[in-house]
């Protein structure tokens, strides 16, 4: 792809990190799938690089740069077969979160381990009965002296059985209003009364899906990330960065997808010419070609807005880049699999996998038709239809 639009920096970072994902590869990640492991080798590689924590503050042993950065890094591991899930929750949900508005106890207990790989930390926001409406988020928080007692239940939470701790989406009373407003609770694995059970899931991943259970978890007030009366604030600064790294991870498996198709393409002979010389089949993997660049240029914009403080102009943005590499990404492994035809299909070729994986960007973490509400709304301010 293309890159004479990034700094001289960008561009080292993504070949730097091209070559670490090259070494792992897509035949990595099945074996860790097909051995119930973790990726916890190139984690740990990419934590000793400073890749994982690239965009965390440098005085928390952060590398003081920002969502362009890490969304490059996400994009190019999964360009190689390898992605990293964990990218999107741990650094960029949690650690911007707290980096943004964690007091400075909280600041200096996670943001280290976060930074270099040695903490992992996951997001719960989705519940059973919520859904995508955030505002039915029914895991409530209430005071009992000075502690805070957290009762609910989160669902498709990832990563949770390798979490040091989760960062828990509920909701407090207004003591003004009597009205319920978000707050984010930062709830250690061990947390007594913090129950998690595994969704079974079709999706092959080293991430596993969880349900969790909380049942008057006790948590000590510095539990509470930020201001109390902040929470809307804090939960969306968390929620731009998910939206721009699901892009960079659906971008990355898009481009996967599509560069084993033209190598094979290039290779396999039916007549006279490689099967890639007839247009039916290379226009289209042309086509998928043009999408995921067109989802990168925006999930670009949208981190460099991001980073530049644009909260506003970068939940558009997100949203948009969301949109865009999720259809791209469901698109170029669609094309994939048929430009190999029956050997799309097969393990040994690895991309059938992909069909399964390629939705998640489409529905997760918000799905694509609640994007296009955000945008008739907030971009072309068309009334709603709730």
């Amino acid at each position: 792809m293309s890159t004479v639009l990034e700094s001289a920096e960008h561009q080292a970072l993504r070949a730097a990190v091209a070559a670490l994902g090259k070494r792992y590869g897509r035949a990595y990640l099945t074996s860790v799938v097909a051995e119930g492991r973790h990726t916890d080798e190139l984690w740990s590689d990419a934590a000793k690089s400073g890749y994982l924590g690239v965009n965390l503050p440098e005085e928390y042993g952060g590398g003081g740069a920002g969502m362009a950065e890490l969304s490059i890094v996400l994009e190019e591991l999964g360009a190689a077969g390898a992605p990293l899930l964990m990218m999107v929750v741990s650094p960029a949900i949690c650690g911007t979160v707290i980096a943004r508005f964690g007091t400075e106890a909280q600041k200096r207990q996670w943001l280290p381990g976060l930074a270099d790989g040695s903490v992992t930390m996951a997001f719960g926001i989705t519940e059973p009965d919520a859904g995508s409406n955030a505002h039915r988020i029914t895991t409530t928080a209430r005071r009992d002296g000075d502690d805070w007692l957290l009762t609910g239940r989160k669902v498709f939470v990832s990563g949770v059985d390798i979490a040091d701790a989760t960062l828990v989406v509920g909701r407090t009373e207004d003591a003004r209003t009597g009205k319920l407003k978000p707050c984010l609770f930062i709830v250690p694995r061990d947390a007594p009364g913090f129950g998690r059970s595994q969704i079974d899931m079709e999706l092959h991943a080293p991430e596993k899906q969880f349900e969790l259970v909380l049942d008057d978890v006790r948590l000590p007030a510095e539990a509470l990330v930020g201001d109390e009366d902040a929470g809307l604030l804090q939960l969306f600064a968390g929620l731009n960065p998910e939206r721009i790294m699901t892009a960079a991870f659906g971008i990355g498996m898009g481009r996967y997808a599509l560069g084993r198709a033209v190598e094979y393409a290039k290779t396999r002979q039916v007549w006279k010419t490689p099967i890639g010389a007839h247009q039916a089949v290379a226009h289209p993997l042309a086509v998928a070609h043009v999408e995921l660049e067109l989802a990168r240029l925006m999930m670009q914009k949208a981190a460099a807005l991001y980073d530049a403080g644009d909260d506003i102009g970068a939940g558009e943005a997100a949203n948009m880049a969301k949109y865009a590499a999720g259809e791209a990404c469901v698109k170029a492994v669609d094309q994939a699999v048929h430009t190999l035809g029956g050997n799309g299909l097969t393990r040994e070729y690895g991309l059938a996998s992909l069909i399964t994986a390629a939705r998640v960007a489409r529905i997760a973490p918000v799905s694509r038709e609640m994007i296009l509400n955000y945008v008739s709304h907030q971009s072309l301010g068309l009334p709603k239809s709730y």
